[in-house]
């Protein structure tokens, strides 16, 4: 758990209480994404205003025994086909797909910085939006067991981080609990975020450097 001062972990959440779109896009890259060789991925980071301040949509991903992050919480979107135009059409196209919400025309805000997983996958580019109204009425396909939109000031909530424990590699990781119990927010996911709440100058997990 990171040690933080009462003073700066208040602060922080005055901050992400009142951030809104136009704070996110000063803080967020506009640079044009850098073109990678090999397979990539891209992620809808999706942002709206609630009852709660703030809030981003995550999806859990369904349980499937094939699958090594089954049951993960994670942003909306998925590999990049031969067909898509760019990732901003992925991350739209696979949005669409798995929770039926349409990103065409919702205002880009930016993007946070690519991850590199190696292995199979060179760089996962995650791609933020503001969407305007009210909640959305989401539907989940085969690929996703449930939807959650999460307010800012849980993400930065220090009583919800965990050592989070994943079986297959028996090891224990950073991990930010939600409120249904398998409900956990960690890996590439929390990396994002931490890329998020440091540009927004809020506290958050510490993390180790990703590895080279």
């Amino acid at each position: 758990m990171v040690a933080l001062t009462l003073v700066g972990y208040v602060a922080g959440l005055m901050n992400v209480r009142e951030c809104d779109a136009g704070v996110l896009r000063r803080v967020l890259d506009h640079s044009p994404l850098t073109s990678v060789e090999g397979s990539t991925a891209a992620v809808a980071v999706v942002f709206r205003s609630g009852e709660n301040g703030t809030e981003l949509l995550f999806i859990q991903r369904a349980t499937k025994d094939t699958d090594p992050w089954s049951g993960h919480m994670a942003f909306p979107g998925g590999r990049t086909d031969p067909g898509d135009t760019d990732a901003h059409y992925t991350a739209e196209r696979e949005t669409l797909e798995e929770v039926d919400l349409d990103l065409t025309g919702v205002r880009r805000l930016g993007s946070l910085d690519d991850l590199e997983p190696g292995r199979h996958l060179q760089a996962v580019h995650a791609l933020a939006y503001w969407l305007e109204g009210d909640r959305p009425s989401l539907t989940a396909n085969y690929e996703v067991a449930e939807t959650a939109w999460v307010p800012l000031s849980v993400l930065t909530d220090n009583d919800r981080y965990i050592d989070y424990y994943y079986p297959l590699s028996d090891s224990s990781w950073p991990g930010i609990q939600l409120d249904e119990p398998s409900q956990v927010i960690w890996g590439l996911t929390l990396r994002f975020l931490a890329d998020l709440f440091r540009r927004l100058e809020t506290p958050f997990i510490e993390l180790a450097p990703w590895p080279s």
